[in-house]
């Protein structure tokens, strides 16, 4: 581990609480260890960590986050997210796959979620002549985590999101009995309801979706009546 790591680590294992941690760690069915660091406290130990004079060099990036991804305690991870996205102006048009290894690598929605909608939605800002090879690659994988990435990286789009791709995407997927598939279709319309909610009402009415995903699509609309 580099003296950047081991720094952190150091203020991570300072600040542990076993008690919190336990809970943690059930709350993810067991799946990770954690420091036991609520994410104010977490937060507060990676500011310094963070900031631009005290990042690691851009050519170390993939090699810091896979060093990150190899250690237990889920709070590496979090923090490896983070250190991701100072990068956001730097990324080249390789970084995909660094961002797919850490869909694909400890795979829980936790990690899942803010990769889709934060480093892979602004990659595709930036290269959006890649979206659709690279999106066709996840639907077609058979991985539910990069298939979940494929519905989720628009979430903050709001007017730039592209219906006609979320329709492709979401029909690709259609007759999914996968929980974390299904509640995506319906997170994502849910969301995109607060800036179109016409658009969103008339494409569950005339799609044969899950019947969680129009739930979840549903709850916005539905509490206005």
């Amino acid at each position: 581990m580099n003296h950047y790591l081991q720094q952190l680590e150091s203020g991570f294992r300072q600040n542990a609480d076993s008690e919190i941690a336990v809970h943690q760690k059930a709350y993810m069915r067991g799946q990770f260890d954690f420091f036991g660091l609520k994410s104010p406290v977490r937060k507060e130990i990676q500011k310094p960590f963070l900031r631009k004079e005290n990042l690691p060099p851009r050519e170390e990036l993939a090699g810091t986050v896979k060093e990150l991804w190899g250690l237990p305690q889920r709070e590496f991870q979090y923090f490896g997210m983070e250190l991701v996205n100072k990068y956001t102006r730097q990324f080249t048009g390789e970084d995909i796959h660094l961002f797919e290894w850490m869909v694909i690598h400890k795979s829980w929605w936790d990690t899942v979620d803010y990769l889709a909608a934060h480093p892979m939605g602004d990659y595709f800002k930036k290269y959006p002549h890649n979206r659709d090879i690279v999106v066709e690659s996840w639907l077609s994988s058979g991985n539910i985590w990069l298939q979940r990435s494929s519905l989720l990286f628009q979430l903050f789009y709001k007017n730039n999101l592209d219906t006609d791709f979320l329709v492709y995407v979401i029909n690709s997927l259609l007759g999914s009995n996968e929980f974390f598939i299904n509640k995506a279709i319906g997170w994502i319309l849910r969301q995109y309801s607060k800036t179109n909610p016409q658009w969103v009402a008339g494409f569950v009415n005339t799609t044969s979706l899950h019947p969680l995903s129009v739930r979840e699509a549903m709850k916005i609309i539905g509490k206005k009546g």
